[in-house]
């Protein structure tokens, strides 16, 4: 489709564990127009999550003028090959080997760019967040799983078959607890809004006088428990939840100081809804990261910083990135 003169803005679309988010962004990566539906979770249907992804795109089409808009760019959580184009295995979605790229294309009449969700917001925070200026960023999104995205001077870096970044599927915990992906001990396992909600589960089902407070807030319905709500009692002052959060920040610092030793970044962003919690989870990740990290007390250390993006990160970084190659322009 050719676009109207004055065309300026390119659809990001965000597709996570638990929910599908998209937004109208500029050429300045500030979102105008918003729009959210719940992921169908686990469902067996790939062609499922496909209508959520076509139904974000028209409400944001019909909210601005589909002739406004240059390219839309879907960030997928899972493993998108080398090409851009397919999606080859996401733990938390149902997808295989999915043409995602191709199957949008033939129901939205634009460009539409594929890549990591976290790639995506790895290159949302170096251009217009938290990594403005460094030349080394390692983002670290926390969210159903552990995404991550590595840029150096500027470019993406993907791997030789597109599936670099995986972080979260790192082993930290020998023949720990299964993984989604298959694997025992996985970094997401542990420092993730499933290992959150999993733990504070654990506690109610314990009996633990210590979550009662916790199970209060829910209703006494542990399947009501959310890692936002878990993140708000800890910012209210309940002990137990701060612990929570204290322990997957711990686990957080682990993962970057491993990531350290092979990458040795200047900055790691952390993103994610569970980095909503702030210093609570930040702090106990910066302390162990410095205790972990090798050669500590010899060498620099980088910083560990919040994403100044927030959750839309993973949405402007698609969306930019659809813009630039829609323009013709060499993809970062």
């Amino acid at each position: 489709m050719t676009s109207a003169p004055g065309a300026d803005l390119a659809i990001g679309i965000d597709i996570g564990g638990t929910k599908v988010a998209g937004g109208v962004v500029a050429a300045d990566g500030t979102v105008s127009r918003r729009a959210r539906r719940d992921t169908p979770h686990r469902s067996t249907s790939p062609d499922v999550v496909e209508d959520t992804i076509v139904a974000v795109v028209e409400e944001l089409f019909a909210a601005v003028g589909r002739e406004r808009v240059v390219a839309v760019g879907i960030g997928a959580a899972g493993f998108v090959a080398a090409d851009r184009r397919t999606v080859v295995f996401a733990p938390h979605l149902s997808w295989r080997h999915e043409p995602l790229q191709e199957n949008l294309a033939r129901r939205v009449n634009v460009p539409i760019t594929v890549d990591n969700d976290a790639n995506a917001a790895a290159w949302a925070e170096w251009k217009f967040g938290a990594a403005r200026g460094e030349t080394h960023t390692m983002i670290v999104n926390l969210g159903t799983g552990i995404g991550g995205g590595i840029v150096i001077d500027g470019r993406v870096q993907r791997g030789r078959y597109g599936i670099a970044g995986e972080f979260g599927h790192m082993q930290v915990v020998p023949n720990g607890l299964r993984c989604e992906c298959g694997n025992r001990g996985c970094w997401e396992q542990y420092a993730s809004g499933n290992a959150l909600v999993r733990e504070a589960r654990g506690l109610i089902a314990a009996r633990s006088p210590v979550a009662n407070d916790l199970l209060a807030g829910v209703g006494g319905d542990p399947s009501a428990l959310t890692g936002p709500g878990i993140t708000a009692a800890a910012q209210a002052g309940d002990p137990t939840a701060v612990e929570l959060l204290a322990e997957i920040g711990h686990w957080l610092g682990v993962g970057i100081a491993n990531l350290a030793a092979a990458f040795d970044p200047g900055t790691f962003v952390v993103g994610g809804g569970v980095s909503a919690a702030g210093p609570l989870l930040l702090d106990p990740a910066r302390e162990t990261f410095r205790r972990q990290l090798t050669g500590r007390g010899y060498r620099p250390m980088a910083r560990v910083v919040a994403a100044e993006l927030g959750n839309e990160a993973g949405l402007i970084g698609a969306a930019d990135l659809a813009r630039m190659d829609s323009a013709g322009l060499e993809l970062p």
